[in-house]
């Protein structure tokens, strides 16, 4: 009886302190709607900017801090949970509690980043460049991806997950995270090196297996199962989407582009570009694939255009916004409760994706007879980060129910820890590498 009374008089407290804030803010700003997607909008914002700061103060990657300061105020976020009791007469409330408690909000808000997060990617590569990477580059990529994918699965099987769950963390661990390496190279002062060419090339070649595995994993989960026939179609979907992007929509989007970008308004090339992606998006999703290649592919007939850099300049503060948001919203939606009955599995998992990687893209690099220096440096910078494309994919799991819940925070709590490991095994890549260049001479 006395933990009931408590668990009534902690939801009484939570309502009249709502209720308080509510009537304080009125008083304020009496002209103002206050709406729950605006409270939801200010707090990601300034929460965010405050966390984001002391990550890059520790020189931390900022998506990290996303993520975390997402976990800190999200409704689901276990700081609530201590304060106000679970369970019991009031439970549905104090299951809500939270800073921010629109869900319906944080996955429009996400919706949005991952379109616009695909689309300033898209920009970075275009045509010329993709075919510029090179033979060992795709060669490695492709060996070191699918090699971790297969052995993960295994391993996520044979560790008790469905086959469902086994397949969407195994390719969400395969995928290395090109924001995190770069942020890293960048604040190393490695990003001009051989060896960080490489690896640049091979992010390329695990990009766009990333944009076409999550097509074929919603089309697998919509399924239910793995068909032949579904995945061959949406193979040919996806490759008649592309060389159409790449014969037809080049000769016409970027000269489009350029036309309007002749205006000297930059506002309405922000909005055409803007367009083009979401239209895209939209032409992506009508014929069965995911919004994320449809972005993509927006921004690589963006990056053809001779305004390409203009219009990266113009989008690239709207990314910016709604990638933090994005990851922030992903971070408040992770249930990270959960997470204590999975903590070995995904202490698991992460050894076998970090060891999988890194020998994979040794494996890779051995075959296509690079410097054995530079395969070191490259398999280690490639060994650990998870990221953005790793998120993305358990999140499309999740959307359509495929997987599940536990696997979301499951892979933020792995992409925050291999973050904190990736500048540590580079560091080590570069006691080692020395060692083999000399053997090499």
């Amino acid at each position: 009886m006395q933990n009931f009374a408590l668990q009534i008089d902690s939801v009484d407290i939570q309502q009249s302190l709502n209720q308080t804030v509510s009537n304080i803010i009125d008083q304020i700003t009496p002209q103002l709607p206050h709406t729950t997607f605006v409270t939801d909008l200010a707090f990601i914002m300034i929460i965010g900017a405050i966390v984001t700061l002391a990550f890059f103060k520790i020189k931390q990657p900022l998506i990290i801090g996303y993520l975390f300061a997402g976990m800190l105020i999200g409704p689901l976020s276990p700081l609530w949970a201590w304060i106000l009791p679970r369970g019991g007469p009031g439970s549905e409330i104090i299951g809500s509690v939270g800073i921010l408690s629109d869900v319906s909000a944080l996955n429009l808000f996400a919706e949005i980043g991952v379109i616009l997060l695909m689309f300033v990617i898209g920009i970075e590569f275009p045509y010329s460049k993709i075919k510029s990477i090179g033979r060992a580059a795709v060669g490695i990529g492709t060996i070191g991806l699918f090699s971790t994918l297969g052995v993960l699965f295994y391993a996520a099987t044979a560790l008790g997950l469905n086959f469902m769950d086994s397949l969407f963390i195994a390719a969400a661990l395969s995928i290395s995270s090109t924001a995190i390496i770069v942020k890293i190279f960048e604040e190393m002062g490695r990003i001009k090196r051989k060896s960080s060419i490489l690896v640049l090339g091979i992010l390329i070649v695990e990009d766009v297996i990333a944009v076409i595995l999550i097509s074929s994993l919603q089309s697998i989960a919509l399924v239910g199962s793995v068909s032949i026939e579904s995945v061959l179609v949406v193979v040919l979907v996806a490759l008649g989407l592309i060389v159409g992007t790449f014969t037809v929509g080049a000769r016409i989007i970027p000269p489009l582009i350029d036309r309007v970008a002749g205006t000297e308004h930059r506002e309405i090339l922000l909005l055409s570009v803007l367009g083009l992606c979401f239209g895209y998006a939209l032409l992506a999703n009508l014929v069965g694939l995911s919004v994320a290649i449809g972005a993509f592919l927006a921004g690589v007939l963006v990056a053809e255009s001779k305004s390409s850099e203009i219009s990266k300049i113009l989008t690239k503060p709207i990314k910016d916004m709604f990638v933090a948001i994005f990851f922030i919203s992903v971070g408040a939606l992770m249930d990270i409760s959960q997470l204590g009955d999975y903590m070995y599995i995904a202490i698991a998992l992460m050894a076998v994706a970090i060891f999988m990687k890194f020998g994979g893209n040794m494996i890779g690099n051995l075959l296509f007879k690079q410097k054995r220096g530079e395969s070191i440096h490259s398999a280690f910078a490639l060994a650990a980060p998870r990221g953005e494309f790793s998120i993305v994919i358990i999140k499309t799991g999740l959307d359509v129910g495929a997987i599940s819940a536990f696997l979301f925070p499951l892979i933020g709590v792995i992409s925050i820890i291999t973050a904190f490991l990736t500048p540590f095994l580079m560091k080590a890549g570069d006691k080692i590498a020395p060692k083999l260049q000399e053997k090499d001479a």
